[in-house]
């Protein structure tokens, strides 16, 4: 299993992003896919979680401002970001997780700042 992400960048507060992981070697519709990030200095925490039935969860931080969707045939998730905050500022990583084990992309750079 790949992921691969991409869409961070520097944004000013108020803005948005739209990051985007494109899943190979998968059969991607019957994954559960997830957002998570890691702030420097702090735990890595779950952002946003999108089961194959499309069923979607949302951390309290980021309800009203996140969105989370796939599509299954790009084999991609995506984590449209409106309203960003500088606490929005980490690595945003895309996991799924099969048989157990925790997969992982390489993460892509949000900061938010002025």
């Amino acid at each position: 299993i790949q992921l691969v992400e991409s869409g961070g960048g520097l944004v000013e507060p108020g803005g948005s992003l739209n990051l985007s992981c494109v899943a190979h070697r998968i059969v991607f519709s019957l994954y559960t896919m997830n957002w998570y990030r890691q702030a420097p200095g702090l735990q890595r925490e779950l952002v946003a979680r999108i089961t194959d039935g499309g069923t979607t969860t949302l951390a309290n931080s980021v309800k009203g401002r996140f969105t989370i969707s796939r599509d299954n045939a790009k084999n991609t998730v995506y984590l449209q970001m409106n309203g960003l905050k500088p606490e929005d500022t980490a690595v945003y990583y895309c996991n799924t997780v099969w048989h157990y084990e925790h997969y992982w992309g390489q993460g892509t750079q949000v900061t938010v700042s002025s």
